[in-house]
């Protein structure tokens, strides 16, 4: 089956509303569709053929939406880069997936595209932007087809090692169809895209507004405060966020209420802790917890709208079109309430990881992606998502879910943040430690305090057997817990 492409429809029906908001610089879609068929014909004139995938590496920004959409009308899957990344782990990617063509900005991002270029002799590498002068015109597409690769994102996948996860344009067309339904589509609505486009999540938001027409304001970087005015001032409705980016937004607005026109915050990237859910609540903010997978092309069950005010409410519903269920380690389905592993099924799911059939097979059975994430069904088929299942602490045969753990040690008075890990232990396989962040001015706690603090809580055998006081936990910038550099590569994974 074939659709039209995104951004020339849009241009057709709607030329005159706004699209893209980046850096000062407004776009209606009339604008984003020239802007996209200039680069279409640039990509064209370098002689990019259908289906031949376009290594990207550029900050976010205008030039990058325009980049997503002309390759759509070349019908190039794009391989999006990130800009943080370093030349080795850049190298490993392009060796990985061996596009023709490296888009590259300029200064460093030009400097790193060289050296990891090195590594793949033959690989074509042009900085931006392009075609803004092609000439002559050169034929460009008007539909692609569902089942044509649209984007290869990569992510640490299911066991580890990173994979380019290889998505079609059904599955971003279905994944905004499912979005839709939980969130609505409104005449005016904005998105505002501070996540990173090359992760899966800012790329998603791009096609939600091409489909309904929706604005999307853009930020080169996340910055809490800036994030904070966008909400007050650019009549932003809809955002995305990780937990830990939603609370340092909270933290640079202060006291201030959430502004009449946000419809919602999506919070995803892990379990949300049950005080930043009610703070936000109590400022009026209307949160839907998530949970996504880059493997489903973004959201995959999401908290319907009607109750993202609601006070406790953090359950997940699958979106419109996905199909879940709680398997056990042999793939056996169990009845609702029982804790288990996490499988999807559905269009948004990727076509496999790019060159990887082995990996592929493992993670797609039967039509069914095993996500590798630990979670429950509640009689009402809302979904609870525990904790990711390669975080899982397993000690003298219990299972310890770390985000519980991390959930009770910020409720301490004096904690801002925790982490916990599991540490090798001879005698329990291994044991519980944390990782704890204290708020400035308050009276350290020591760690019997602390531990003292978790027993009303928690199950002794939840209870962390050791705990560190640290400056900072080490994040990404999207703000998600990079939980194996606590431990180290050392650490066994775990098994449910």
């Amino acid at each position: 089956m074939n659709l039209p492409v995104h951004v020339a429809v849009r241009a057709a029906i709607s030329p005159q509303l706004p699209a893209l908001e980046c850096s000062g610089l407004r776009w209606t879609w009339a604008e984003l569709a020239c802007e996209a068929r200039a680069r279409a014909q640039g990509l064209r004139a370098l002689e990019v053929r259908d289906g031949e995938l376009v290594a990207a590496l550029l900050p976010n920004g205008a030039e990058l939406v325009a980049l997503v959409h002309a390759a759509q009308l070349c019908g190039a899957p794009l391989l999006l880069l990130h800009p943080r990344l370093t030349a080795r782990e850049l190298a490993f990617q392009l060796c990985d997936a061996r596009p023709r063509l490296l888009l590259h900005g300029a200064g460093e991002l030009a400097a790193r595209a060289e050296a990891a270029a090195a590594a793949l002799p033959g690989l074509r590498r042009v900085s931006t932007p392009i075609g803004v002068d092609a000439e002559p015109a050169l034929a460009l597409r008007t539909s692609t087809s569902l089942s044509d690769t649209a984007a290869v994102v990569y992510t640490s996948g299911t066991t580890g090692s990173p994979k380019g996860a290889e998505l079609s344009h059904g599955a971003f067309v279905w994944s905004a169809i499912g979005s839709a339904f939980h969130l609505g589509s409104v005449p005016g609505d904005r998105w505002l895209d501070c996540l990173p486009l090359q992760h899966v999540g800012g790329l998603a938001i791009l096609v939600r507004a091409a489909l309904s027409g929706a604005a999307v304001t853009v930020h080169d970087r996340f910055d809490p405060a800036a994030v904070g005015d966008a909400l007050d001032r650019s009549g932003v409705t809809l955002v995305s966020l990780v937990a830990n980016m939603f609370e340092r937004v909270l933290d640079a607005r202060g006291e201030r209420p959430a502004p009449a026109s946000l419809r919602c915050v999506l919070v995803g990237g892990g379990p949300c802790p049950p005080a930043l859910l009610a703070r936000a609540r109590a400022l009026g903010f209307p949160v839907a917890t998530t949970y996504g997978l880059t493997e489903a092309a973004s959201q995959v069950a999401t908290l319907p709208l009607e109750r993202a005010r609601q006070p406790g409410a953090s359950a997940a519903r699958p979106l419109f079109c996905t199909e879940l269920r709680i398997v056990s380690p042999d793939g056996v389905a169990l009845p609702a309430g029982a804790e288990g592993e996490i499988a999807v099924r559905g269009p948004t799911l990727m076509k496999g990881y790019l060159g990887q059939p082995e990996a592929s097979a493992r993670a797609l059975r039967a039509g069914w992606l095993h996500t590798g994430d630990v979670g429950r069904i509640d009689a009402s088929g809302d979904l609870v998502v525990l904790d990711r299942r390669s975080d899982v602490i397993v000690s003298g045969g219990e299972n310890v879910y770390p985000a519980e753990v991390e959930a009770a040690l910020r409720e301490h008075p004096a904690v801002s943040d925790a982490a916990v890990a599991g540490e090798p232990d001879e005698a329990f396989g291994a044991r519980v430690a944390a990782w704890v962040v204290l708020l400035p001015g308050r009276q350290p706690p020591g760690e019997r305090e602390l531990v003292e603090f978790c027993r009303t809580r928690l199950a002794g055998f939840k209870l962390p057997r050791r705990i560190r006081i640290v400056a900072a936990l080490p994040r990404s910038e999207t703000g998600k817990l990079a939980r194996s550099e606590l431990v180290g590569p050392h650490t066994p994974r775990q098994r449910v």
